[in-house]
């Protein structure tokens, strides 16, 4: 049996929510092609791979303990069950182990395997996944963050920085299997583009996928970010992150009710503009010198300097009343959904005090 699989591992925040849901959407027709992304027939298929993967890595969080317990067994023999090429695809995937690197890539071994790796420019990443430490409980503030970021703390290293992680995924492939798909600037091609990009490494004609995704993890504001932030400093981290606080502050909040934002975006100080660009020059001669596959341009991955007179807004010095008017967006949306979710024991109430009433 002739099999590729294709290892999407990252990086965090460079589209892959919707990769992986426009790539779910349309997995049947996908199929037909023989294309697969394996998915599951009820309403967790967006947890398919994230539990898969966190079962990879020993992981157990994000849903209920044990939630994810056999799940990368299951993948795989999913994956040996076709033929043809099999797309896995997961963020989370990027700062492994090394010893769950290995696990992986033996528990694949009787399938080509192909490591792909999506990268951004860190103007525009950095920002991203601030906030996305917050949406998932972190309570550290913007300078904090850089400030690791800068000491190239282990996290940002085994997830962020480019040739640390595929030095790592691509110790023992010959670089034509490993992948760079860099985000295209703002602006500058196609909405679509990076979808084009995915589409060129993993052999699709974007015509087999027609269904275009309707999930997008859009960015917050500094208001809205500060108040997320602080409310995780309130609340016991993990309580917080237990799933139904989770689906709450990340799903319901942060994605859905605070965004479109009202106040300005989180952007990286002008001070951190030429560290950004001495870690991108490495990036580029890394890539240059390994002879891996580059879809798209290493140039997409340059900073843009802002204009020498644009005013930075700092995410941790915001004004009061623009994170009270978060907050109220906030408790208004929270009173719209607890009205609206059932309370067993207050309609066991209404149904006693309704019989009393017909008595």
């Amino acid at each position: 049996m002739s099999r590729v699989v294709h290892l999407h591992i990252g990086a965090p925040k460079t589209g892959t929510t919707y990769l992986q849901d426009r790539l779910t959407r349309n997995a049947e027709s996908l199929a037909a092609h023989g294309i697969h992304f394996p998915t599951r027939r009820f309403a967790d298929n967006d947890l398919f791979h994230f539990r898969a993967a966190l079962d990879l890595l020993g992981q157990d969080w994000g849903g209920a303990p044990g939630h994810a317990k056999g799940a990368w067994p299951s993948m795989v023999r999913r994956v040996q069950r076709c033929s043809g090429t099999v797309i896995l695809s997961h963020e989370i995937l990027a700062p492994a182990a090394p010893d769950r690197i290995v696990k992986a890539m033996n528990d694949l071994a009787r399938s080509e395997i192909h490591v792909v790796y999506s990268a951004r420019d860190l103007a525009r990443q950095l920002p991203a996944a601030w906030q996305e430490s917050v949406k998932q409980g972190r309570a550290w503030s913007f300078k904090r963050f850089l400030g690791a970021v800068q000491r190239q703390q282990a996290w940002f290293q085994r997830a962020f920085d480019l040739p640390t992680v595929l030095n790592q995924w691509g110790a023992n492939l010959p670089p034509e299997q490993v992948h760079v798909v860099t985000v295209p600037k703002a602006g500058d091609v196609r909405p679509d583009e990076l979808w084009h990009r995915f589409c060129t490494v993993f052999g699709i004609d974007p015509a087999w996928a027609p269904l275009d995704s309707e999930r997008t993890n859009r960015s917050l504001g500094v208001a809205e970010t500060q108040l997320i932030r602080l409310l995780n400093r309130r609340m016991d981290r993990r309580t917080r992150r237990e799933a139904p606080y989770d689906e709450l502050i990340r799903e319901m909040l942060a994605h859905d009710e605070l965004v479109p934002s009202r106040s300005a975006p989180v952007v990286v100080p002008p001070s951190m503009y030429d560290w950004i660009e001495e870690q991108t020059e490495l990036w580029i001669d890394w890539i240059t010198g390994s002879g891996v596959h580059v879809v798209g341009s290493v140039e997409d991955l340059r900073v843009t300097r802002p204009d020498p007179d644009a005013e930075w807004t700092d995410p941790d010095q915001v004004r009061k009343r623009q994170v009270l008017r978060a907050a109220m967006d906030a408790l208004e949306a929270m009173t719209r959904e607890a009205a609206q979710r059932p309370d067993p024991d207050r309609m066991l109430r209404r149904r006693v005090m309704q019989r009393l009433r017909d008595r």
